[in-house]
């Protein structure tokens, strides 16, 4: 396989075009004939963001220009006649012709062609971006990626503290580009581990759309949820999420709206036949008056939610994409359940007996947002009163 050296411009860019249309490296590698390893050598120190395309400047020569100056020293013709006849300032001509012919540039003759090709390769020396300029601006982007802030969050914040001073001002994207383009040399790649994604290049929206989050058939929207559900009315309507590990293990949690008592159901795989079954064994042992509806994310682990309407007659609706707030409930819970089950941690060691320990311990715990009682007694109460 050539190298990433040997790529043509073409090549280039065809590979930015398919992976910015949302193409899997291995998809790019076929079509153009390259090893994915060949591929990730293009995207990783780009980022993943495709660079600019490079445009010569007005104010420097064109090859054109370049080669009525050899044809003009080939004929012995001055260089202010030179000068002349291109419209630029004769020292324009002299410094080119020196830069690449020396001093004595009759004896060794000067080619348009590789004049132009070494300005162009000088042309691409690293150039300071504005952010690598501005000390101030990098230290207030530092200090708050540390935070854990977004850098949306970081951009709105300069804007409402600095409203006077634009040297203060810089846009969200502009701080991914600079994290995921080191070369820029602004933000220290450290920072990198302070986003709440982890990947460290450019993934492109149509890719992200590919991925089937929001594909879902004959899907129930949340705004359909009766209001009951809405305003925590009754007990007996959910929220769900799944609750990731490493090596693609997974929890599965469910909440309910009104107490916060929250279940834990052990999930052996992500596909959705695997999912479906186990949340739908795990709702029919629950009282009639607790299987009212199941609010969900957009994941693919719920695409066959017919068949768990069918087998619990709970109705599931779905979230809008990207909108994780509109199950807050159950968002908030599996905050409190990395306590105990870390970030990277791998699920599929725990059984079913220890899940249901970790939640019963999680649902004897107060809740400031239930007056402090605990959501059992929350529930208990609740269950009593419909009776």
């Amino acid at each position: 396989m050539p190298s990433a050296k040997q790529w043509s411009a073409a090549e280039r860019i065809q590979m930015w075009r398919r992976y910015k249309a949302g193409e899997s490296v291995r998809s790019i590698g076929l079509a153009l004939g390259r090893a994915g390893g060949c591929i990730f050598s293009l995207l990783v120190p780009a980022g993943g963001i495709a660079p600019q395309p490079r445009r010569r400047a007005p104010r420097v020569l064109s090859f054109e220009e370049r080669e009525e100056i050899s044809r003009g020293l080939a004929a012995s013709v001055s260089i202010r006649s030179i000068a002349r006849r291109l419209g630029r300032a004769p020292s324009t001509v002299s410094r080119e012709v020196r830069r690449h012919s020396g001093k004595n540039y009759y004896n060794n003759p000067y080619r348009a062609r590789t004049a132009d090709f070494r300005a162009w390769n000088r042309a691409r020396r690293a150039k300071r971006c504005l952010l690598d300029l501005n000390r101030a601006l990098q230290r207030a982007l530092a200090g708050k990626l540390q935070l854990d802030w977004s850098p949306e969050q970081i951009s709105g914040w300069l804007k409402e503290q600095y409203p006077a001073d634009e040297s203060m001002r810089v846009s969200h994207e502009t701080i991914y580009r600079t994290l995921f383009v080191q070369a820029r040399g602004a933000l220290k790649k450290e920072l990198l581990g302070h986003l709440r994604g982890k990947r460290r290049i450019r993934r492109s929206r149509v890719a992200r759309k590919k991925d089937g989050r929001g594909q879902i058939a004959d899907a129930i929207s949340i705004r359909e949820r009766p209001a009951e559900a809405e305003d925590r009315a009754v007990p007996g309507h959910w929220e769900g999420d799944l609750l990731l590990g490493s090596k693609s293990s997974q929890i599965a949690t469910l909440v309910e709206r009104q107490s916060r008592f929250t279940t834990l159901v052990k999930v052996p795989r992500r596909e959705t036949d695997v999912v479906v079954g186990a949340l739908a064994r795990h709702i029919r042992k629950l009282p009639t008056e607790l299987r009212r509806s199941l609010t969900w994310d957009r994941g693919r682990e719920m695409k066959h939610h017919k068949d768990f309407t069918v087998a619990t007659d709970v109705k599931v609706y779905f979230c809008d994409p990207s909108s994780p707030w509109q199950r807050g409930t159950n968002e908030n819970t599996n905050g409190l359940l990395r306590q105990y089950f870390p970030k990277g941690t791998d699920l599929s060691g725990y059984s079913q007996a220890y899940l249901d320990k970790i939640a019963l311990r999680l649902n004897q715990r107060p809740r400031k947002t239930l007056g402090f009682k605990t959501p059992a007694d929350r529930l208990q109460a609740s269950v009593a009163l419909t009776d």
